[in-house]
């Protein structure tokens, strides 16, 4: 009777400290959790500047070789980099939200 009120007791001990032990909400965002969404920004501002340089290089290699095409060119050019910056700026509503 000793040892199963002794392994009763351990057992009640075992399964209440997990309740004692366990970790609050703060404890998680803690070291490189809230550094995430900045490290996010600086890569979406990276990127985007790459691409945007990248389609107006090619756009304007376009009209340079074509220069009727100017018009054509344009408005898509335009609405493409319309797009990119979109991404950068969502991300930066990220940012705000999360940092």
């Amino acid at each position: 009777m000793k040892l199963v009120s002794f392994l009763v007791t351990m057992l009640v001990g075992v399964l209440a400290s997990t309740a004692v032990f366990a970790q609050t909400g703060d404890a998680t965002t803690s070291g490189l959790a809230g550094f995430g969404p900045f490290f996010m920004m600086g890569l979406a501002s990276g990127l985007g500047t790459l691409a945007q340089s990248k389609a107006a290089a090619a756009a304007l290699e376009g009209i340079a070789r074509n220069p009727q095409s100017q018009s054509q060119v344009q408005t898509p050019l335009i609405l493409s980099l319309a797009f990119m910056e979109s991404l950068v700026l969502f991300s930066l509503l990220v940012v705000f939200v999360k940092g």
